[in-house]
């Protein structure tokens, strides 16, 4: 009898030691750096489990056993705080840091930017290009309802939401500028606001002239003239999409309550989704007295108070771009 409890204790020391070894073992591999030679993003898909999040880690060498990570999560007690996502997992990182990674939720941040002066039909084709959007937009919102910025976004976000995000922003913007807007403006409502923001946001793409634009175009309003604006000659002649080909005489006299050169005042609607400096401009408009421009050659305007200046500048813009055309 004495034998045998000497024996089974023998027994019990050599588990303990294996048992012990075994977890000093898999201690030390899960919490050594890994073989990732440099840093990667990987995307876990929504509804992977450990066991399938180990796969993962060990093909890109960060795991060197699946076992192996699914003990260490478990004993770190993270086997329910794994989240899926687009995560960054430096160079050397070791299992037991990629778990608190996952643990984290703090995915990788990745941003889509939109250009002011786009129509929404062309918003919504880029977004439906972006990689890591997911799902389709409800329907192509109308022109001028939102606001082009630099969106951050996660890996698995949907573009609906983007443009959910892009119609609140601005609608904030308009909320913040419109009871600070200057006297006395020839518009009286914030869709006003925003249809001239639109023409000003395509006549120039010059940051130091959009309140002079806007000025100019003031002016006309209140002084009950044509604004004659080629950017709403081609919202006119191709509402749908942006025209693909230079305005032509005969579009210049197109019959739509868009073409400035055939009306007077504003558009019915905005033309495009202007920016926050183009509203801004148009809330704040310089204070001049020019009621004319036109391109000068230089990618700016050359303005005019009368028509005869004007006129004059016109001549000057056809002689440069015949110049051009001749080279």
């Amino acid at each position: 009898m004495r034998r045998f409890l000497l024996l089974l204790g023998m027994l019990c020391i050599t588990a303990a030691f294996a048992i012990g070894g075994a977890a000093v073992y898999v201690y030390i591999a899960y919490t050594s750096p890994s073989r990732l030679a440099q840093g990667i993003d990987i995307v876990i898909p929504q509804g992977t489990g450990v066991r399938q999040i180990g796969a993962i880690l060990t093909r890109h060498k960060i795991v060197s056993d699946p076992l192996i990570f699914l003990a260490g999560v478990r004993a770190a007690n993270l086997d329910h705080s794994l989240q899926a996502g687009e995560y960054h997992f430096p160079a050397r990182v070791s299992p037991r840091q990629a778990a608190e990674i996952l643990a984290s939720g703090e995915t990788v941040k990745r941003f889509v930017t939109i250009p002011e002066g786009l129509r929404s039909v062309e918003i919504v084709n880029r977004l439906d290009r972006v990689d890591g959007l997911v799902g389709s937009i409800d329907s192509v919102p109308d022109d001028g309802t939102l606001l082009p910025e630099t969106y951050q976004f996660s890996y698995g976000d949907s573009k609906q939401g983007i443009i959910d995000r892009m119609r609140t922003a601005q609608g904030e913007l308009l909320e913040k500028l419109w009871p600070k807007r200057a006297a006395d403006l020839p518009f009286e409502t914030r869709e006003q606001a925003l249809t001239l923001a639109s023409i000003v946001e395509r006549e120039t793409g010059v940051a130091a002239e959009r309140a002079r634009v806007a000025g100019v175009f003031v002016n006309r309003l209140r002084q009950n003239m044509r604004l004659q604006s080629d950017p709403t000659v081609a919202y006119a002649v191709s509402p749908d999409m942006p025209l693909d080909r230079p305005l032509s005489r005969a579009d210049l006299k197109f019959e739509s309550p868009y073409n400035t050169y055939v009306v007077t005042g504003l558009p019915p609607a905005p033309i495009t989704n202007p920016g926050r400096e183009a509203i801004y401009a148009v809330l704040h408009p310089a204070a001049t007295d020019e009621v004319y421009f036109v391109a000068d050659g230089t990618g700016g305007h050359a303005f005019a108070r009368t028509l005869d200046e004007h006129n004059r500048n016109v001549a000057r813009w056809r002689k440069l771009r015949a110049q051009d055309d001749n080279n």
